[in-house]
């Protein structure tokens, strides 16, 4: 899992904050729950003891004190019941006083007695009285020169808020496992345009750049970024367009010029009256127009490429077959410096393409490979089946390519200073066309090399269906 993400990081915040409100809301349920029964049994606790106060010490003056003990414990039974009740005559003296609960959970004696002053106007005083065993929560009620307690454990009452708090301590990882599982699920609903819209970038190159972006319906800022990139790619588009337009047109314009100036320059070299470093001057003018006629054939033949030419005629070729034809035709130029090309080929190597721009690939390559290995030197070329793909490998034994020039060779018009100069190289144009006739043929291409220790090109082409 990418902790970076945005959708992780929304789904980690999402969880947080709703766990805190989901514990902030426990405690304060726990908070309410506990005053609301504390004050329920309390209330309850005075009522009884304003009813034993109306009913019974009403008649003491008749019935007598003594006759309270007996109507105490045969009408409420506190024993049984688990309550505690105290009766407290003038000058502090005990009446009546219930005996420990069945249930043991105090001891009456141990219950404080209270004072005058704790009593409101209508003579009741509601507390809560911590004894050695826990506590009790007592109801008091001042009548008739008595005062009347009646009180419970909190016993039942802490058993209630527990198993709340179990509950909660249950549901509230639950409840923010599943609320987190929806947000999940919600956020990579969200988010599922946008790995369409980025997906879509990515398939968008300098060839289709007449696709576009999806446009989410959402009426929103992603809607508004669809439309916003879609703009900029018609921009783009454009731009590219015209820059393609230029470069093809300026050069066709160029071959014409270029071609009577070669004439031109030749017919004054044959000139037999010129003087020696005349003609000299002359050979270096015509090395010059080559040159920049043959900048201008790649940029042409770039254009074209960019135009879609070098898809349009698709043919079932033994590319094996290609190569060591190739090699053999070049064989005059690696003899010049005294390199040795061999040819490791597999037999039946069927693809499906353009075959004379393969054969250009393969040109280039080699090409490239045997202008700059030394003199004596080995060049190696192989074809070979992986899988479904056929393998082309142009390796040397030459200068090598630096590491940080290798991400760069396939650019237009890129050049290794110390190891392509103006007097070996080209105009570095070879390789992007080898790259953009790769991409055309449904093909890859890359390089792999070490300064010293020679460089490697490698083209994957797809087999053709059926072999």
């Amino acid at each position: 899992m990418n902790t970076r993400s945005l959708s992780f990081r929304l789904v980690t915040w999402y969880a947080g904050v709703l766990t805190l409100v989901f514990v902030v809301l426990g405690s304060l349920t726990l908070i309410f729950l506990r005053h609301y029964l504390e004050s329920a049994v309390l209330d309850t606790q005075a009522r009884r003891a304003r009813q034993i106060a109306d009913t019974l010490l009403a008649s003491v003056d008749r019935t007598g004190e003594q006759a309270i003990t007996r109507q105490v414990e045969e009408l409420y039974s506190p024993q049984v019941n688990d309550r505690f009740i105290r009766i407290t005559g003038t000058r502090g003296r005990v009446l009546y006083i219930s005996g420990p609960p069945h249930d043991g959970t105090f001891v009456p004696a141990d219950v404080a007695r209270p004072e005058a002053a704790s009593f409101d106007r209508q003579g009741v005083f509601e507390r809560r009285e911590s004894v050695r065993s826990g506590s009790v929560l007592i109801g008091a009620v001042a009548s008739r020169n008595y005062i009347v307690e009646v009180g419970v454990s909190t016993q039942r009452t802490e058993e209630t808020l527990s198993q709340v708090l179990l509950l909660l301590a249950v549901g509230l990882p639950v409840g923010v496992l599943i609320a987190v599982s929806g947000g999940f699920v919600l956020v990579r609903r969200a988010l599922k345009p946008v790995n369409r819209i980025a997906q879509k970038a990515e398939d968008i190159s300098q060839h289709n750049l007449s696709e576009r972006l999806p446009v989410v319906q959402s009426g929103d800022e992603l809607e508004r970024l669809s439309i916003s990139l879609n703009n900029m790619i018609a921009r783009l588009e454009d731009a590219v367009q015209s820059s393609k337009r230029f470069v093809a047109d300026a050069s066709h314009e160029l071959r014409t010029p270029l071609t009577v100036l070669r004439g031109e320059l030749e017919s004054l070299a044959q000139d037999v009256q010129l003087k020696a470093h005349t003609r000299e001057s002359l050979g270096s003018l015509l090395e010059e127009v080559d040159r920049l006629a043959e900048v201008v054939e790649s940029l042409l033949a770039l254009s074209k490429l960019d135009a879609g030419e070098a898809s349009a005629e698709r043919v079932r070729f033994d590319l094996a077959e290609l190569v060591t034809t190739t090699a053999e035709q070049m064989s005059l130029l690696a003899e010049d410096k005294n390199i040795r090309v061999e040819c490791d080929a597999a037999r039946n190597v069927i693809v499906e393409g353009d075959r004379s721009r393969m054969k250009q690939v393969v040109v280039n390559l080699l090409d490239n490979a045997i202008k700059y290995t030394p003199n004596g030197g080995n060049v190696l070329l192989r074809i070979a089946r992986e899988s479904d793909n056929a393998i082309l490998e142009v390796a040397d034994n030459g200068v090598g390519i630096p590491a940080d020039a290798l991400p760069h060779m396939f650019k237009r018009f890129f050049r290794v200073d110390d190891s392509r100069s103006r007097e070996q190289g080209g105009a570095g144009l070879g390789l992007s066309i080898v790259k953009s006739i790769c991409a055309a043929q449904g093909a890859e291409v890359d390089v792999t090399s070490r300064p010293g220790g020679g460089s490697c090109f490698r083209v994957r082409q797809p087999l053709a269906r059926g072999v």
